[in-house]
């Protein structure tokens, strides 16, 4: 596929420049020949602003199933219910020291509480739900309560969260809020949102700064207590300022921005970069009840064929779903590919089976590609730093340096670190001064821990690709690095439709090994077994096995290098744990933590006389 194929870019996005710099140390700094515009003071301005100019355009919508209809709140009632809320959070001498914590999912009370605290200076914590609803021992959710102490706990209904809610009782004194008005054990928050509104609310909200704390965000926590990324208002306004400038689109007359989308709001991608996208240019974002999980999924079908949005956002594993429900839905492939402009993935790299049979059905629909851009951060760059605004003739290209931010790439044995330095990162973590410090070289650059390689090394423009965690790749005892990140993406892709993940290890070994999360419908249907069949009988079938071992065959053609692929596999029946930090809310496997936690499958893989790994055919 050319680009030539794709479309015109340049209706949609600005053209891609980067300068580098190249230093005597051999490091090299890449940034933007443009200036970051100044962008707004704090998030609230946005409100403000489209209160004041589209006031009865539809600012979120959400519905409770697929049967019902959308129930939607205007920007003109928004910032009336945020003005509301506020005036009681005051009240309640709300601060950093005593924020506002939220366990729920995405929904329209979440976020009015959270634009409500963060309109007056007091900071919001959205935290995963997995951690109050498929946590065992809480012990995560514990750390986060006495490390924020906060001064109120919003729940969409408190007889889901009641374990949770016992057992962080006696680390806080917080008032219990619940979006449900039958919880007699809680505040509604419907009276929160009817609150008088006290002229204390426009005073604080004038003295809200680029430097006031809008929120605190938790890291994955793969080691220990999840560290609290503190956001400022400066980091969200310009990261929305530099997207303005990469998607030029933005700011052209245009119809309106509509947005469908299930992210979590408890992590960056969906808050920062998606909610906030919506906030900062007045359009319309409807609440993804559903999410790529098994029996999840069949929701943002029907969510999809009700809304069609401006932009796709979703991440590897929900693309993957998403193109299975294409090729067997000829209307919703015709309306999808007709009305969305362009496509975006991020939080892991898109594997290219994924990224070429999206282009194939787009080609055969509307005689296009649909354009696809990504781009990378973390949470503490809240979370844009490159942005792959134009288009990449394969997957993996994360983009450029955005206005504004700064890219130092460190030699790191035969790759390039790279760290990131602008008004977008982070100042540090809550109440660890500590951690902070060493989480910033002496430049100030932050240290991310990624690596990256250029497309072109003498067209910087061109854009970089993600090059694995430097932490995750090992040497083999022949010396040879193995590109983690890389192997991950590229073997999924080889056992495609089968493996749901890879684990990669090895490490001291000779040979690389795979431990496979299954994708256990897919596995059941290859086997041609009925539903009811339970996952270790559709782990141990022939068919099953077979295609794992063809599939491992594939990948050492494509790469007889031994630090290329795997040569044999184990399959995996137990899902990835959340406990264990293995798996986040947005579905990407954190490597150390399931070598650390499944330690006994890494020697059952290594065990010559074990008849439970596959061996490459």
């Amino acid at each position: 596929m050319t680009t030539a194929t794709r479309g015109d870019a340049s209706s949609l996005f600005a053209t891609p420049r980067t300068v580098a710099e190249h230093r005597a140390d051999g490091s090299i700094v890449l940034r933007s020949p443009d200036p970051l515009c100044n962008g707004a003071r704090c998030i609230g301005d946005w409100l403000e602003q489209w209160a004041r100019q589209r006031p009865d355009a539809i600012f979120l919508a959400e519905r409770s199933n697929t049967e019902s209809p959308w129930s939607n709140v205007t920007y003109a009632r928004a910032l009336r219910q945020v003005r509301a809320a506020a005036s009681w959070m005051l009240a309640q001498s709300l601060s950093a020291e005593r924020p506002v914590v939220i366990l729920s999912d995405n929904s329209i009370d979440h976020a009015l509480l959270a634009l409500a605290a963060q309109h007056v200076g007091v900071p919001s914590a959205a935290i995963s739900p997995a951690y109050s609803l498929m946590s065992k021992d809480f012990d995560k959710l514990k750390g986060m309560i006495s490390l924020l102490r906060p001064g109120a706990i919003y729940v969409a209904a408190t007889k889901p969260f009641a374990a949770a809610l016992a057992a962080i009782k006696p680390l806080h004194d917080a008032q219990i809020i619940s979006g449900n008005v039958d919880d007699a054990d809680a505040l509604a928050f419907g009276t929160i949102a009817a609150t008088s509104e006290t002229p204390e609310v426009a005073t604080a909200f004038a003295a809200v700064r680029p430097d006031t704390i809008a929120k605190f965000l938790f890291t994955s926590g793969s080691t220990g207590t999840p560290k609290a990324v503190i956001n400022t208002q400066r980091m969200l306004t310009s990261s929305q300022q530099a997207k303005a400038q990469t998607w030029t689109f933005l700011e052209q007359p245009r119809d309106d921005l509509v947005i469908l989308d299930w992210l979590p709001w408890s992590h960056t991608f969906g808050a920062n970069h998606n909610f906030n996208l919506v906030l900062r240019n007045g359009g319309s974002l409807y609440i993804d009840g559903g999410k790529p999980a098994p029996g999840l999924f069949a929701t943002s079908l029907a969510n999809l064929k009700s809304v069609m949005p401006t932009v796709y956002f979703n991440v590897p594993r929900g693309f993957d779903m998403l193109i299975a429900a294409l090729r067997g839905d000829e209307e919703l492939r015709r309306r999808f590919f007709g009305e969305v402009k362009f496509a975006f993935y991020a939080g892991a790299a898109l594997p290219q089976n994924l990224w070429d049979a999206l282009e194939e059905l787009s080609v055969e629909t509307v005689g296009r590609a649909m354009p696809m851009v990504s781009a990378w951060g973390s949470t503490e760059t809240s979370p844009l730093a490159t942005d792959c605004h134009f288009l990449a003739e394969r997957s993996g290209n994360i983009g450029v340096p955005i206005p504004g931010t700064e890219l130092k790439l460190v030699p790191s044995g035969d790759k390039l670190e790279v760290r990131v330095r602008g008004p977008n990162v982070t100042p540090g973590y809550w109440k660890a001064p500590e951690l902070t410090r060493q989480a910033f070289d002496d430049e100030g650059f932050y240290l991310i821990g990624d690596a990256v390689k250029f497309a072109d090394a003498d067209r910087p423009e061109c854009g970089l690709f993600f090059d694995g965690r430097v932490a995750e790749d090992f040497k083999l005892n022949s010396g040879t690095w193995v590109s983690v990140g890389t192997l991950r993406v590229a073997g999924i892709a080889a056992l495609a439709p089968l493996a749901q993940d890879i684990v990669v290890t090895g490490h001291g070994g000779d040979e690389v090994r795979f431990l496979v999360f299954p994708n256990i419908a897919a596995c059941r249907a290859h086997a041609g077994l009925p539903e009811t069949a339970g996952v270790n009988d559709v782990l141990a079938h022939d068919k099953v096995r077979t295609a794992i071992a063809q599939g491992l065959a594939k990948l050492k053609q494509e790469s007889a290098n031994s630090s290329g692929h795997a040569t044999r596999a184990l399959l995996l029946p137990e899902p990835p744990s959340v406990d264990g930090g293995e798996i986040t809310d947005k579905g990407y496997i954190n490597q150390r933590a399931v070598l650390t936690r499944r330690a006994d499958a890494v020697v059952r893989l290594n065990d010559e006389a074990s008849g439970e790994w596959i061996v490459s055919r």
